[in-house]
């Protein structure tokens, strides 16, 4: 059943790939240049706007002062003080005695009897094998190029470390 619906649903994405790339086509073919898709566009006549209008606010009215009154003195009342609350003792709990259980004796273990292992078997010894050192070349470097100084620009020594 499963199969069925795949093969369906691969059958419908094909067609949608087939159908989207025909119109993709079509529509490459048919883009018409940019010149011929520009209309004029006329040219409209500046309008002198009006000058805004005064506006003159009124004076700003001055507001009385005002006092605020003075902030009473709080007095906070003493804590109260709690009864003392006494706890009942608490009662002992006896246990029953713990009941022993029997002791299991474990039959012996049986002896395995012991089983010989064949000798190692002798790795054959490997030659050592010394190959002689290439002589390598000398090489002579040219002498290392002095840097150029520019002036103005003062790099300073690293701290030598104690």
């Amino acid at each position: 059943m499963d199969l069925k619906y795949s093969a369906v649903f691969l059958l419908g994405l094909l067609f949608s790939c087939v159908a989207m790339s025909g119109a993709a086509r079509i529509l490459e073919d048919t883009v018409p240049s940019k010149e011929e898709h520009q209309p004029e566009v006329p040219s409209l006549p500046k309008v002198e706007l009006p000058p805004f209008p005064e506006v003159h606010m009124p004076p700003k009215p001055e507001l009385p002062k005002v006092e605020l009154p003075p902030v009473p003195e709080v007095h906070l009342l003493p804590k109260p003080e709690l009864p003392k609350v006494e706890l009942p003792p608490v009662p002992e709990v006896h246990m029953p005695p713990k009941s022993e259980l029997p002791k299991v004796e474990l039959p012996p273990k049986p002896e395995m009897p012991k089983v010989e292992l064949p000798p190692k078997p002798e790795m054959p010894t490997v030659p050592v094998f010394h190959f002689p050192k290439p002589e390598m070349p000398k090489v002579e470097l040219p002498p290392m190029p002095e840097m150029p100084t520019v002036p103005g620009i003062h790099f300073l020594e690293p701290d030598a470390k104690p």
